[in-house]
């Protein structure tokens, strides 16, 4: 049997909090995209499962990674729970992109429905979260998982609650 690894490597995530509270970004867009430039640390979550963000825009968020063998379960696939993450944090930033800094969300409930399997083989994927709803006390988003054709491999929707 031959062994693999991976090293991962992460900032400090009080790095982000600090940022959070440090009055320069306003929106949670003008957050998110300050990441996705390298100002502010990406979250530990990311590095250790490899993926990272593509786009932000008002209400719309675009994560992606490329599938490997650490994320393999015993059927020789993509743990489902892979994309679902991937799902989960799209969708949960398509909402982030719509609050004020100063107001929270977390998730209320996700729901992940598996198209086709994932694997080493499928190459890239991408998880698209979009707002469908942006409420006082809750918010709904809808994600798509797909491949580097834009083929469906999963759809997923979120409930998040909104924290003043």
């Amino acid at each position: 049997m031959q062994e693999r690894y991976i090293e991962v490597r992460w900032s400090d995530p009080s790095e982000i909090l600090k940022a959070a509270r440090s009055g320069r970004y306003r929106t949670g867009l003008d957050f998110l995209n300050a990441m996705f430039d390298g100002e502010i640390p990406r979250p530990p979550i990311g590095e250790l499962l490899g993926y990272g963000p593509e786009s932000f825009s008002e209400g719309r968020a675009v994560f992606s990674a490329e599938p490997g063998e650490q994320h393999y379960n015993p059927m020789g696939m993509v743990h489902g729970g892979v994309a679902a993450t991937l799902l989960d944090t799209a969708m949960a930033c398509a909402i982030h992109t719509q609050l004020p800094l100063s107001v929270g969300y977390t998730t209320l409930e996700l729901k992940v429905n598996y198209i086709r399997p994932v694997t080493v083989g499928t190459g890239r994927i991408r998880a698209i979260g979009e707002t469908s709803h942006l409420g006082k006390k809750t918010a709904v988003a809808e994600g798509r998982l797909v491949d580097e054709n834009e083929r469906l491999l999963a759809l997923g929707s979120t409930t998040c609650l909104i924290l003043s």
